[in-house]
């Protein structure tokens, strides 16, 4: 995580009128040359000043089509740092990107470390020894440093979302860059969020960690943990695993319980009874136990076209959840989240109006802060692993999002 010096006096104390003209004046100042963007994890307050909103990935894409129609030559990504990597990543060279507080990281991203992750490559290669008919293929979510996307990208291996991790499974469990052989063994690296490597593998049918407890066949697929030696895994596991997950998970999403389930349900028993929809970073117990799972997309898409009158449960960000629950009380759903403890992206929530406003009276004063930029090297290796993605599942089906509402 990187360090974000103390913003100057004046922005500590303004109003929230005071920052909201603030910032809406810099916007018309800047015009065009200023794009705005809005994760949906993002406060109310900071949304409201977006231009976009939307998912990491989608908001990226969407920003570099929207700077190349405008001519944009700045943008300022509400979201965390691994975003604002992607952004970069995916924009022109004449675009700089801004992430308002540069302590605002993801605690997922930062498990999977890049020297870890060589490290766990070799230990991998060194436990199938000479098996020329094995081959190892890299997964990471889009939730990752660059760095980790250019190694990926590097050793033959693709990004993937929420949305579409089954189709980059399959794109893998077929060979990925080149046909499987005729006899060759298969194995996937998931980096690095271990519950959506889980949740996917078994959507294929594998046997995982938690399917073997519950007495269901031997595992399939097995944890790599950096912080043990030798990844915690002997090397027959590794040669007998179909999927290694690495070690990572969201520190938001392991909130949610399957007992949550369990008395939420309880709750609105006599109420007309109530759908759950939880998202895939969540641990697989909670994900089959919930009537649905999916991407944010697809939460908001499926409590969208849902009937009036409906009650939902949603095992996501607190932020998302209760923007969606004052979305769609004019229609007469009824929206909670799944645990009433908050589950609050602390990271994301480091950026606020103040840290907003600072950017913006820099940028007008023809000051760039906050600048994150990701080397050339490291960005075409990168490139490489989003490309495979898009490759498989279309560029169209990943570049959606959805204009912020003021």
């Amino acid at each position: 995580m990187l360090w974000q010096p103390a913003l100057p006096e004046p922005y500590q104390t303004l109003t929230d009128d005071e920052l909201n003209r603030g910032i809406e004046q810099r916007r018309r100042d800047l015009g065009d040359d200023l794009l705005i963007l809005g994760h949906h994890y993002q406060q109310d307050s900071v949304i409201a000043h977006s231009d976009l909103r939307g998912d990491s990935l989608k908001l990226a894409q969407m920003a570099a089509h929207e700077a190349a129609q405008r001519g944009t030559k700045y943008i300022v990504f509400c979201g965390v740092h691994f975003m604002a990597e992607t952004a970069e990543i995916v924009t022109e060279n004449s675009v700089q990107v801004i992430l308002p507080d540069l302590s605002a990281g993801c605690s997922m991203a930062d498990m999977a470390d890049y020297d870890d992750t060589v490290i766990a490559w070799e230990r991998i290669q060194h436990a199938l020894g000479d098996d020329s008919n094995c081959r190892v293929i890299p997964i990471t979510y889009v939730n990752s440093t660059a760095t980790i996307k250019a190694f990926v990208g590097q050793h033959g291996g693709s990004c993937c979302t929420s949305s579409n991790a089954d189709q980059i499974f399959q794109w893998a469990m077929e060979g990925g860059t080149q046909p499987k052989g005729k006899d060759e063994n298969i194995k996937i690296l998931f980096l690095p969020d271990q519950h959506l490597g889980r949740n996917t593998a078994s959507a294929f049918g594998l046997v995982t960690e938690v399917d073997e407890a519950a007495g269901k066949g031997a595992t399939e697929t097995v944890i790599y943990d950096p912080q043990l030696d030798d990844g915690g895994l002997t090397d027959q596991q590794i040669r007998n695993a179909k999927v290694l997950l690495w070690a990572g998970h969201c520190s938001v999403h392991k909130l949610f319980r399957p007992e949550h389930i369990d008395r939420i349900r309880e709750k609105y028993e006599n109420q007309g009874g109530i759908k759950v929809i939880v998202h895939p970073e969540c641990s697989k117990e909670v994900v089959d136990k919930a009537d649905y799972s999916g991407s944010t997309e697809r939460i908001l898409q499926t409590i969208s076209a849902s009937d009036t009158g409906t009650n939902w449960a949603v095992g996501t960000e607190v932020n998302l959840v209760n923007r969606i629950a004052q979305e769609q009380k004019q229609r007469d759903i009824h929206v909670v989240t799944l645990n009433e403890c908050q589950c609050l992206c602390t990271t994301m929530y480091r950026i606020e109006p103040k840290n907003l406003l600072w950017v913006l009276d820099n940028l007008v004063e023809g000051n760039v802060v906050n600048r994150i930029t990701v080397p050339e090297d490291v960005q075409k290796l990168a490139q490489l692993s989003l490309d495979r993605m898009l490759a498989k599942v279309g560029a169209a089906q990943e570049n959606q999002s959805v204009p912020a509402q003021t």
